[in-house]
């Protein structure tokens, strides 16, 4: 995608009114929604050794889970447990280094590791000794880079952390971190119960500066109870004002029915819909002011940053953990519910601590389900992928690769992506798919397009809605 796209010609409010459905994010596909229980510890196994086989095996990526949090956000759909009592995590810390222990045994021991990411829950709710015990005992079993060219992240809540932890965590690797704030507003954030004042998250930001951290992203989310386009507005000027390499604007999906801490947030404090659109116009405008980069899928960057570069230059990637620029990798899996992508197939932990924890104790890889994919589920993740993260697919490219006829494979899709072409989403030549500015903002719908397993009558309750 071109730096030099007009926010505006993204930004189409009657298209976006047409096209607001619920549907898949895409960070993998098929979704989540397709694994089964049918794939477990041995699958697993035997792909990883596969993999070990390739002719060039991938380098590797690790996402640990560290579920903890001391308090609970209404909004929040992550897998987590709540509790002030910070024991918790030891026990909870052996098995994960036990599960280190196993993994390696699975992976070569020349393959490096690019790609490190610690997620939550609140990955700082650990202490600063089990922190770096959790890093050490990584690097003991896999080959980690010690010259600060991974992408090595950590998701911090500026509330659980200061200047001294983001030292800490520099020492330790880590040279990118995605700081939670969603709103600055007291209101805000007294009805999602989330007091964070602005000087702490400032207080973690200039840390990040000063500590030479590579990329520093700011998470947000529009659409919370009590949220006003005035109130966001002034949130979003003093965000830019602190200057984020990257922003994600995402949009809050209410559905208590399946996260039980949203059953705290009174549906009538929610904003309208008029006012939800209003509020991404309004961040749409002040970041295209502003030089912000829009990636896709609610992310936003500087034109320096790499994952920018990265889009630039045909390099960007896609998978659990959003957006990333390293190549594609063999995603491992670490702690309770995490999803990994070995060989191009996926596998799901546990996502109960119990039975986790059993697992482990066993002697076994907590891996519950999983879906092997077949050819055709390859190939549409490729098209998914290529859509997501660049805008276009050289479909005569493709063709040429998956020795099909392109055109003539997906006709039905094709003409189901007709409409959208004339409502001017995207361009269709014979040999190419373009998706232009005004679709850029709609990605989610032009993929759904591909993806058979989507049954449209289904998807509200299960996904969140585009905008």
């Amino acid at each position: 995608m071109s730096d030099s796209v007009d926010f505006q010609q993204i930004f189409q409010p009657e298209l976006i009114k047409r096209y607001d459905q619920s549907g898949p994010r895409y960070t993998s596909y098929p979704t989540a929604v397709q694994f089964t229980t049918d794939i477990g510890e041995a699958d697993y196994a035997g792909w990883a050794a596969q993999s070990n086989q390739e002719p060039i095996p991938k380098p590797l990526s690790l996402y640990f889970h560290i579920p903890f949090c001391n308090t609970v956000c209404f909004y929040c759909a992550c897998n987590k447990i709540i509790t002030a009592n910070r024991k918790r995590a030891a026990p909870y810390l052996d098995r994960l280094h036990k599960e280190i222990e196993m993994q390696a045994t699975l992976f070569d021991d020349d393959r490096v590791v690019e790609q490190l990411h610690w997620g939550g829950g609140t990955p700082t709710f650990l202490n600063q000794v089990e922190m770096a015990g959790l890093m050490a005992h990584t690097r003991r079993f896999f080959q980690l880079r010690d010259d600060d060219e991974g992408e090595y992240s950590i998701e911090l809540d500026p509330r659980e952390i200061d200047a001294d932890g983001i030292r800490f965590l520099r020492d330790l690797g880590f040279n990118r971190i995605s700081l939670g704030v969603q709103d600055l507003d007291p209101e805000v954030q007294k009805a999602v119960n989330r007091i964070q004042p602005l000087d702490i998250t400032l207080e973690v930001l200039h840390a990040a500066r000063d500590n030479d951290y590579r990329s520093v992203s700011m998470d947000l989310i529009y659409g919370l109870p009590k949220q006003r386009l005035e109130s966001f507005s002034r949130t979003l000027d003093t965000l830019i004002e602190a200057g984020p390499d990257r922003l994600s604007i995402f949009n809050y999906a209410h559905l208590p029915q399946l996260f039980k801490p949203q059953r705290q947030i009174h549906a009538a404090e929610l904003p309208s819909p008029a006012e939800k659109l209003a509020i991404l116009e309004m961040c749409f405008d002040k970041l295209g002011a502003a030089g912000y980069v829009y990636i896709g899928m609610d992310h936003f960057a500087k034109p320096d940053d790499e994952l920018a570069e990265a889009q630039r230059n045909g390099q960007l990637h896609r998978n659990f953990q959003g957006y990333s620029t390293r190549a594609d990798c063999d995603l491992i899996g670490l702690g309770m519910t995490s999803i990994g992508k070995v060989l191009g197939n996926y596998s799901q932990n546990h996502r109960q601590m119990d039975d986790y924890v059993a697992a482990i104790d066993n002697g076994h890889l907590p891996v519950f389900r999983g879906y092997e994919l077949e050819p055709d589920d390859q190939l549409r993740r490729e098209i998914i992928n290529g859509l997501i993260c660049h805008f276009e697919l050289d479909t005569h490219a493709l063709g040429e690769r998956w020795k099909i006829d392109f055109n003539r494979f997906f006709r039905p899709e094709l003409e189901r992506l007709e409409s959208m072409r004339q409502d001017g989403l995207l361009r269709i030549e014979p040999d190419r798919i373009e998706v232009l500015p005004p679709g850029r903002l709609l990605i989610r719908n032009i993929c759904m397009v591909f993806d058979r397993y989507l049954d449209p009558e289904k998807t509200s309750g299960r996904f969140s809605r585009a905008i």
